[in-house]
């Protein structure tokens, strides 16, 4: 029980390394965090640990007092969760339903958040029969506003100039970089693509 525990705190909290020091989501959680910081006015990265210390020191602290309780609950209770897991889907998807209307309603009392929340219910269904992957598409979410803004203030001192992409060397090597990535990508489609020769 020991190494499996181990192995998910060490999983699940060494994404906030690069989230509190630098700003930088390393998964789909964390982008989902840094979104809800950023929502309330707090901007992840270098300058939160002396703007906010009390919600940084928090979060540090509620990781010692989750191990904590974790390791209180997890030991007498062991039998609950493995009974748990014994739940039909067929239960368990209309609880989880229920759950999330009554949490979307209970925010501001709107149906219109309802009918948005199904909307994008079944655009996720549709994007999961189609594998697309969630996680770039909640990192985008995070980080197109910080893009975004990035983008003009760059367009503002070079005065619209869009060759200082390329002419600044560091620049010039990451969208070489991400020019590569974008090719490989392509690479195993075309493999398919050509017909097989048949050996004789």
């Amino acid at each position: 029980m020991a190494g499996p525990e181990a192995a998910d705190k060490a999983a699940s909290q060494g994404p906030f390394i690069p989230l509190l020091t630098l700003g930088i989501p390393a998964n789909a959680v964390m982008a989902l965090l840094a979104g809800t910081l950023m929502i309330h006015g707090v901007q992840p990265g270098p300058q939160m640990i002396s703007a906010t210390p009390d919600l940084f020191s928090g979060v540090i602290t509620s990781m010692y007092l989750g191990n904590i309780l974790l390791l209180i609950l997890n030991l007498p209770l062991i039998g609950l969760w493995v009974q748990l897991l014994k739940v039909p889907y067929r239960i368990l998807f209309p609880l989880i339903l229920m759950f999330c209307l009554i949490g979307i309603y209970s925010l501001n009392n709107s149906i219109f958040e309802i009918y948005l929340m199904g909307g994008f219910g079944i655009l996720g269904y549709i994007l999961k029969k189609l594998d697309f992957e969630p996680a770039p598409l909640i990192l985008a979410v995070v980080l197109g506003p910080m893009l975004e803004d990035t983008l003009k203030h760059t367009l503002l001192i070079s005065g619209g100039d869009l060759t200082v992409f390329f002419s600044r060397p560091i620049s010039a090597a990451f969208l070489g970089v991400v020019a590569l990535l974008v090719v490989f990508q392509f690479i195993p489609t075309i493999r398919r693509s050509k017909p097989e020769v048949l050996m004789a």
